[in-house]
Formats: structure tokens, sequence, C-alpha cells
């Protein structure tokens, strides 16, 4: 099912929704970190979970400015996110990247349309494209190493 993350018709729901759907994606990080074998995987994956936390950082920052409150974890999704990751764990490293990659798809559609919205101004917008130009170079990377 296609992510409606991004498409929102305010600012306040944009931050809120990002935000929510960085603590989802943190929570399969960790999942993730802890399932693989490889030390090489592992570390590249912690990488990309600080670039979340990051994402949470920056973020949580405009919805300071907006008087946002702050979502401190994911929603339901995160059970879709971490369960994937749990059910390849059973077919190794490979599998594990492969659930991450499909969840990476989800976060770069989130951040695209994100950044095709008109309610993203001018001090969301440099985030947004940050956010996207990471959940790329995230999926890339997942593409590439897991096969």
């Amino acid at each position: 099912m296609p992510t409606t993350v991004g498409t929102e018709d305010n600012a306040t729901d944009l931050v809120r929704n990002l935000l929510i759907l960085e603590h989802d994606a943190i929570a399969a990080y960790d999942t993730t970190i802890e399932r693989l074998d490889s030390a090489e995987y592992r570390q590249q994956i912690e990488s990309f979970r600080r670039d979340h936390e990051a994402h949470v950082q920056e973020l949580g920052r405009i919805a300071d400015s907006l008087g946002v409150e702050k979502p401190m974890e994911g929603d339901m999704k995160q059970w879709l996110t971490t369960g994937k990751v749990a059910l390849a764990d059973i077919a190794g490293d490979d599998a594990i990247l492969k659930a991450m990659k499909s969840n990476e798809d989800d976060t770069v559609a989130a951040y695209q349309q994100a950044l095709d919205n008109a309610v993203a101004d001018a001090e969301l917008r440099p985030v947004i494209e940050q956010g996207l130009a990471d959940e790329r170079r995230h999926r890339s990377w997942m593409e590439t190493a897991g096969g």
C-alpha cells in the first residue's frame, strides 16, 4: 500500500507525520542491527540509523518553531517495518536488507511527496531535500549490498 505521508494539506501535519515516519524507521533499523550477522552490514546500517536520528533532530526543530507537539515514537506502521525485518531474519542478511529496502521505498516516496507538497515552506524544504537524498542513498546501498 503506498504511503500517504507527504501529502498532508498543512505543514503541522506534514512535520508530525514525517517525525512518526522517522521513528518507525529508527525502530526498523534497531531491529535490523540486532539481527544482522555481517559486521560490515551492521556498521553501515548504524550509520544510516544516525541519519534518521539527525532527521528527527531537524524535524523536531521545525516542529518546535511551528508549535507542533513532537511524537516521540512511531505508530502502528512500526509493527510492519520491524516485522518484515524479523521475518526476513529466517533467510539471513540478504533477506533482511531486502526487507529494509522495501521500507526505504516507502520512506523515499514519503519524502518525494513532501518535497512536491506546496505546504513545505522555505524552512522545511531543505530538511526534506536532505532527508530525500539520505533515503535514496540508503536504498541504493541496500539494493547493491542485498543482492
